[in-house]
């Protein structure tokens, strides 16, 4: 899920305002229809790569990484389908910043690899450190209305950021971020920024 988002011009960048932090979601399901026989996981959990999530019917279900439980069905005893999702997960060094920007409002001047910083909004008065990890290549599926007017929409378009999570353990999956700033910074602050907080875990 993204909010809209919109880019302001200021004399030492510009920023995104209402975007969201947001990992890539890991859903675990049988393979076949069976009984729930055993269903442990928690929310909030960690598991590692092997780990039993679940066993429906005859079938165990593992983690094949390691991540956060962020959901967890509670299905013992009840017989389940492929489309039953028991499980889902994240890896957290995964999670990137993400939000969307009008085509005409300094879409131009994003570039992967630029540094910016950002603020959570659940964690006021700090601010972390990113860069620009992606600009999506097409504009984002407008929801469909009728409108009689000749105007031209303004299309828009997905930013991603990513950030060193092991360095901020304090932000979580779904946590809305009050804004994303590039500076002009020279190329000392670049390099201790680099050092400091952009060591991305793989």
């Amino acid at each position: 899920m993204l909010f809209s988002l919109y880019f302001k011009k200021q004399p030492a960048g510009y920023f995104i305002d209402n975007s969201l932090i947001q990992s890539p979601v890991i859903t675990v399901s049988p393979s076949s229809p069976g009984k729930v026989v055993e269903n442990g996981c928690e929310r909030g959990a960690t598991g590692a790569t092997g780990d039993t999530l679940a066993v429906v019917g005859s079938e165990t279900l593992r983690a094949a990484t390691d991540g956060m439980i962020i959901a967890a069905s509670d299905l013992t005893g009840s017989t389940v389908s492929p489309a039953t999702q028991l499980v889902q997960m994240i890896r957290p060094v995964n999670m990137r910043v993400a939000g969307t920007i009008d085509e005409n409002k300094g879409l131009s001047v994003i570039k992967v690899g630029q540094v910016i910083s950002f603020t959570v909004d659940a964690l006021p008065g700090a601010t972390f450190w990113g860069y620009v990890d992606e600009i999506s290549p097409s504009a984002v599926a407008p929801a469909f209305s009728f409108s009689t007017s000749t105007e031209r929409s303004t299309q828009q378009f997905t930013v991603y950021a990513k950030f060193n999570s092991a360095d901020s353990p304090a932000i979580k999956n779904g946590m809305s971020r009050k804004w994303w700033s590039t500076q002009r910074l020279d190329k000392f602050d670049i390099l201790t920024i680099c050092q400091k907080y952009l060591q991305v875990p793989q």
